[in-house]
């Protein structure tokens, strides 16, 4: 039984959950906007209560990579998504130069994520151009790299048995 193919806007009313694998106060990111083969735009609150949060209740700013990761993730399940599959787990691999222009996102600011795609090969490597910003000023920039194993769990057992 095939799961029937859902169009782009079927897949952005779907709630994050669906999307990504991140739970509880481990899922950062609030919904998608857009996305389309090679790009996506998604949201996320700063909560001022969160486990993340200062003294001033603001997100300190290199937590911003784990806010791309998990854009990253939800291109990845988006596009498995609108052609009736699932994503394969990943992991995030590193980051070239993530620049951040403020020491910390500021508590109840509303960010915008966007990850575009710069590479994606046959063996599950990839790598994304990300910038998030807060009322349309860039906060911080990076280059993520990506790789999705295609047998995650023996991937996962290998990392600890070298």
């Amino acid at each position: 039984m095939t799961t029937p193919l859902l169009t782009v806007e079927q897949l952005l009313r779907q709630p994050i959950e669906a999307i990504v694998p991140h739970r509880g106060s481990m899922l950062l990111i609030d919904a998608v906007e857009t996305f389309d083969e090679t790009t996506l735009s998604a949201r996320a609150s700063v909560d001022p209560h969160a486990w993340y949060a200062d003294a001033d209740g603001a997100m300190p700013a290199w937590i911003g990579i784990e806010l791309m990761a998990q854009s990253i993730a939800a291109h990845v399940a988006l596009l498995a998504m609108r052609n009736g599959g699932h994503a394969r787990p990943g992991v995030l691999l590193g980051s070239r130069s993530y620049q951040a222009a403020r020491p910390a996102f500021a508590g109840g600011a509303r960010l915008r994520i966007r990850a575009s795609e710069l590479l994606r090969s046959e063996a599950g490597h990839g790598a994304y151009e990300c910038t998030i910003d807060a009322d349309d000023v860039r906060c911080a920039e990076a280059v993520i790299k990506v790789f999705q194993p295609p047998d995650f769990q023996s991937f996962i057992e290998g990392s600890f048995s070298s």
